[in-house]
């Protein structure tokens, strides 16, 4: 359904963006979106092995955050340039996993193996990295989702040490909340996270199958979805977001999906990808021959579908939801309008 009108919202699909590529005009294993001024995205690929057999370290390749822009139009996207790339040297990049923004638009990077965040101002230069492996305050164990908030002070996902810490934007840390456990405010492996209008914190608490909502200081305040595979239930969620209207967007990781619910936690609607043509850079890049071969496939709706989207952003200046179809290496475009209205038919 390109269009979807349901209690009271109304989605439209808009298109795809990207392609599989280790470089240039396309992501490889995007995991991570985050938006700076006008049409600027900043989109984290986390890249992958490239051969067998041989230290994976020195195989790994693609992982780079691409600055591009997504203007309003179909088709309307440029690639701009790439920031840091593959490798352990300081400003490199193994397994990134979250990315944020702050108020001057420098690039902040988690990276699960390294167990640090990389800094990068917005011309790709290297500022600074921070963090190292451990349990102690201020330390992580697989750093994933990160925030910033309002006064660009930073929340971050420390995944195996089930936790969420707090830091100035310089890394020194301030506060901390969360333990292993499935109670509220509790997590089993935390993946993504973001903060809404209010200051609210929502983490996507991966392995409990559920996003839970915080104060800006730790206070448990409530909980979306729970575990299955039907309406308003989750399996894996990586991801989450929060439109300016307080609608919350699940990445469903495992279902293959985008699960929507409203500020009170009760379930609107479901995107599953809706991607029935071929993105620019991807028609760019592909031999005619197979794009006829695609257009002859009698069913190729598997093509047009999510398949392990990752993470979940909110444009707010365009009011338009971006999903990250990983295993597709491309993004999926919905717009969320604001003066829909249904012609009115007659007989």
């Amino acid at each position: 359904m390109l269009t979807q009108v349901v209690a009271g919202r109304v989605y439209d699909f808009s298109r795809a963006v990207g392609r599989n590529s280790d470089l240039g005009t396309g992501f490889a294993y995007p995991i991570g979106i985050a938006f700076g001024e006008g049409d600027l995205v900043y989109v984290l690929s986390r890249g992958y092995e490239r051969w067998a057999n041989q230290p994976w370290q020195k195989t790994h390749q693609g992982a780079r955050v691409s600055k591009i822009t997504i203007g309003g139009e179909i088709e309307d996207e440029e690639f701009i340039l790439a920031i840091s790339k593959s490798g352990v040297g300081e400003g490199e990049l193994i397994w990134p996993a979250g990315l944020a923004l702050d108020s001057r638009e420098n690039v902040y990077v988690t990276d699960e193996w390294l167990n640090k965040v990389s800094v990068f101002d917005n011309e790709g230069k290297h500022l600074a990295s921070w963090g190292s492996a451990g349990p102690a305050d201020g330390q992580f164990n697989g750093p994933s989702g990160i925030a910033v908030d309002q006064n660009d002070d930073i929340y971050l996902v420390d995944s195996l040490n089930h936790r969420v810490q707090k830091f100035t934007k310089d890394g020194e840390f301030l506060a901390k909340w969360g333990s292993k456990g499935s109670a509220d405010g509790e997590f089993d492996s935390p993946w993504g996270i973001t903060i809404d209008g209010q200051g609210s914190v929502y983490v996507a608490d991966h392995k409990n199958h559920r996003v839970q909502k915080f104060t800006p200081d730790g206070k448990h305040v409530a909980n979306f979805g729970s575990k299955g595979t039907g309406s308003g239930e989750l399996t894996r969620p990586s991801d989450v977001t929060v439109d300016s209207e307080g609608d919350v967007y699940i990445s469903d990781w495992a279902n293959h999906r985008v699960q929507v619910f409203g500020p009170d936690g009760r379930f609107i609607t479901t995107f599953v990808g809706d991607a029935q043509e071929y993105s620019k850079w991807a028609r760019m890049s592909t031999n005619p021959e197979k794009m006829k071969r695609y257009r002859e496939a009698r069913s190729p709706e598997t093509a047009w579908r999510l398949n392990f989207p990752t993470a979940v952003g909110y444009d707010h200046k365009k009011e338009r939801l971006m999903i990250a179809d990983s295993q597709r290496g491309r993004l999926q475009i919905y717009d969320k309008l604001k003066d829909y209205s249904r012609p009115l038919l007659t007989v």
